[in-house]
């Protein structure tokens, strides 16, 4: 058993279209949040984990041996310690996607994590440190730092790890096709459904 940490949970909200500083939350007026479950419906997965004793926490350990991470490695996220951060960060908030999961374990800091819903809405999700993401293929997101200018992370990988990003528009990727057939597709119908009843009652 790992070491259970106490903490309040990852916080996720939807944005406002400000073009205000990206580093800024972009709460809308008044706040509107996003349950871990609704997130769980677009393909995000979570863990709280004791970020202090990565390099032996059974937790981590089992979750890696589960989905199969066998790379590490590490990066901090700042204008200081990462090389070209201006260009790096601005195309780190690129939309994009991967062909393979986004894994990120927060060690130290805190960041922004954004990603599309069904409707094409930004969701907004606040990493802190202890928390582990996982962005699935295929999904729309981008990244960013928050107002403290710093985030150290762990990278997982299963086999040797592509960075690649494919920047928006990918919709006739086949990994992005799966991640709507998985993901998107039945929420997408529903809207479509709802859309066709209402223009039948007022028809």
């Amino acid at each position: 058993m790992g070491i259970e940490v106490h903490r309040p949970p990852m916080e996720a909200w939807y944005m406002d279209d400000s073009a205000d500083d990206q580093r800024k939350p972009h709460h809308r007026s008044p706040p509107e949040y996003v349950s871990l479950e609704k997130l769980a419906e677009l393909g995000v997965l979570h863990w709280v984990l004791d970020a202090d004793s990565f390099e032996t926490d059974p937790e981590l350990q089992r979750i890696r041996k589960e989905r199969g991470y066998n790379y590490e490695d590490f990066i901090e996220v700042s204008p200081e310690r990462l090389a070209n951060y201006e260009t790096k960060i601005k195309n780190f908030y690129e939309e994009h996607m991967h062909t393979d999961e986004e894994i990120r374990y927060c060690l130290d800091g805190s960041g922004y994590f954004d990603i599309r819903d069904p409707e094409d809405r930004w969701i907004r999700i606040w990493v802190k440190k202890g928390d582990m993401i996982v962005l699935p293929a295929g999904s729309y997101h981008r990244f960013t730092l928050d107002e403290n200018n710093y985030l150290k992370a762990m990278r997982l990988f299963v086999g040797e790890p592509v960075w690649t990003p494919y920047n928006r528009p990918q919709d006739e990727h086949p990994v992005r096709k799966d991640y709507i057939n998985n993901f998107l597709k039945t929420h997408l119908d529903k809207i479509d459904v709802s859309l066709s009843t209402q223009h039948a009652a007022t028809a």
